[in-house]
């Protein structure tokens, strides 16, 4: 075999490889009997009639295109590990000779990396991330516990009120006609959710269980059903039953059942105010190793072609199909349930696709810059690692990882050393100064607290 490279513009590369006649030859016989057993011949049983019988009534090229999927694959990786290039895109093949008794010749299209040509990466500025937890949000965290030890309770002696669940029968008229989709039967809504639109759930608050109640409302200019945009409707609704949260008071019992390391209310704000300052450096570290990142793309220079692109989109595209498939839905289930397309989500997942792509090639840029390296040890620990999570002795990850898999590994290694070293020699500024707030009290969070709707069969919804 022999391989050629054609470099072409924005960083593309065209590779011409030709298989030797005799590879071709036995290709083509492969072929042939891979396909016997499904084609007649008058005067032979399936699977009997012998090629030369078969090329010469159906023509010498019937096994040509079965024979250039059997070359292709295997030519294409043998030469590709002899290729100097490094290819970063998935080939567009196209057959240049394909005849018995001849070379077998064909192109692969690839993307080749990039170059990068790093601005400035030392010391540059991010935005510092305030990690200072405030006591609005223990308490609202702590309203969330509340919230999740709440039990609900009938109504009876009043009217409706906002965090109430109401169960509802209703039914939506535009112009005096009863619309499709309007129409809902024992519907839980939780008054003041936003689950219907704007001023239905502000309407109910007054209405009284048993009684019909008209609802004036006007769909918005942007709802999903175009029909019904910016159009009046008049909902007849009667409140079928009527219920309430009520939550538990935050006092020494309350902290007994739902925590494990405190004994009194303030030992628990306390844990509370650790776990949320916690999250916030947590969430704080992330944003600066992605503000970091984005400065240093943002001041480099690098031609990322499409092909590339679209190698990394279809990745994602296939990674989020075996995601759904785990949960037991197939990608023609989402796209039903959806009516999203494979060419929908390519476009949703591009923006995100073209970061990865420019996000590795300046964090690779700078590994090299700094003369990054990963050591034997490196390697050892994030083998042990790999095999504590897919529980499996770490020799047997080295044995699966294969010398590519050793390759990317010791990549992977670096990159996240170019990140450290990114985030270590970063300035960041001072945060904005936060207005002082004061402490909600447990009637105002509980009034505030939203309310979680329980499933309910329904003919339609608003």
């Amino acid at each position: 075999m022999s391989l050629q490279v054609e470099k072409l513009e924005n960083n593309m590369a065209k590779l011409t490889i030709e298989v030797p006649a005799e590879e071709l030859e036995k290709a083509i016989e492969s072929a042939y009997r891979k396909s016997k057993n499904k084609i007649s011949i008058p005067g032979f049983r399936k699977g009997k009639a012998p090629r030369k019988m078969i090329e010469q009534m159906y023509g010498k090229e019937i096994f040509y295109e079965d024979a250039a999927n059997i070359l292709i694959p295997d030519a294409y990786e043998k030469e590709l590990e002899e290729c100097t290039e490094e290819i970063v895109s998935s080939p567009k093949v196209d057959v240049v000779q394909l005849e018995a008794g001849k070379p077998f010749i064909f192109t692969a299209e690839v993307a080749l990396k990039p170059e990068v040509t790093l601005g400035k990466y030392k010391g540059v500025k991010v935005p510092k991330a305030d990690t200072a937890v405030t006591d609005d949000e223990v308490n609202a965290e702590i309203d969330k516990e509340r919230e999740k030890n709440s039990r609900t309770v009938d109504v009876t002696e009043r009217a409706v009120q906002k965090g109430d669940i109401a169960t509802i029968d209703f039914e939506g008229f535009v112009d005096g006609t009863a619309f499709e989709g309007g129409k809902g039967k024992d519907y839980p809504l939780t008054i003041g959710s936003g689950a219907f639109i704007p001023g239905f759930e502000d309407a109910l608050i007054g209405a009284e269980v048993g009684k019909e109640t008209e609802v004036n409302v006007t769909f918005p200019e942007d709802y999903q059903a175009t029909e019904l945009a910016g159009k009046a409707a008049v909902f007849k609704c009667t409140v079928k039953k009527l219920q309430e949260k009520l939550l538990p008071e935050l006092d020494e019992e309350f902290v007994e059942e739902v925590s494990e390391e405190s004994d009194t209310v303030e030992e628990y704000k306390e844990e509370i105010r650790k776990k949320l300052t916690d999250r916030k450096e947590a969430d704080a570290k992330t944003a600066k190793e992605d503000a970091v990142i984005e400065a240093v793309i943002a001041g480099a220079k690098m031609d990322i072609p499409d092909a590339m692109v679209d190698t990394q989109q279809r990745q994602m595209v296939q990674d989020y199909a075996e995601r759904l498939q785990s949960q037991g839905i197939s990608m023609e289930q989402y796209m039903q349930f959806t009516g999203m397309t494979v060419q929908m989500l390519m476009e949703q997942v591009k923006p995100q696709a073209l970061k990865r792509i420019q996000s590795r090639l300046v964090l690779e840029a700078v590994a090299a810059a700094e003369k990054m390296e990963a050591s034997e040890e490196d390697f050892e620990e994030e083998a042990k690692t790999m095999g504590e999570a897919y529980k499996m002795d770490a020799d047997k990850v080295k044995e699966l990882l294969g010398e590519n898999g050793r390759k990317q590994v010791m990549q992977d290694i670096c990159v996240r050393k170019a990140v450290e070293f990114l985030v270590e020699n970063a300035k960041e500024d001072k945060p904005a100064a936060k207005k002082s707030t004061t402490k909600k009290t447990t009637k105002k969070a509980k009034e505030e607290a939203p309310a979680e709707e329980p499933a309910a069969e329904t003919e339609g919804e608003a």
